[in-house]
């Protein structure tokens, strides 16, 4: 019994050590970030806009001007493509001047200098033409004879 108790004692004893150990590594850890932060002061000023998106159909492509109008559900965004625009449709990279009107499109976009330039456009596979089922003649009921 002891033994046991002991035992239990010097483990106690070992894991207060330990914690104090690291106690004082995350306090002496505490001054070196604040450095950084006065670093990061700088950029907050310039703070770039929050990347926004817009889902639905391509309604003009202007490759002279290198817009997309995108009809999404609540209303037109254009979006200005530029060379650093990643545009993909699944796993295929393609260019602005793939993007055709109709096509179903996901646009993620900045406002920076007072346009939306987009960050990524995603052309979704446009689903073929929904065939219109034949209304057929409801089936007679059976006739008692």
């Amino acid at each position: 019994m002891k033994k046991a108790i002991a035992i239990i004692v010097s483990v106690l004893f070992v894991l207060a050590i330990t914690s104090l150990s690291f106690a004082t590594e995350e306090k002496k850890a505490a001054p070196a970030p604040a450095a950084p932060a006065a670093e990061k002061k700088a950029p907050a000023a310039e703070k770039k806009a929050p990347v926004k998106q817009v889902t639905g159909e391509a309604a003009a492509v202007d490759m002279k001007a290198n817009t997309i109008t995108v009809k999404g559900k609540k209303a037109e965004t254009t979006v200005t493509c530029d060379d650093k625009t990643k545009v993909m449709m699944g796993k295929e990279k393609k260019s602005c001047a793939d993007v055709k009107v109709g096509d179903k499109v996901t646009a993620k976009y900045s406002e920076a200098d007072g346009k939306n330039m987009a960050k990524s456009v995603s052309i979704h596979a446009a689903k073929p033409a929904e065939k219109k089922m034949e209304k057929k003649e409801p089936a007679k009921p059976a006739e008692k004879k």
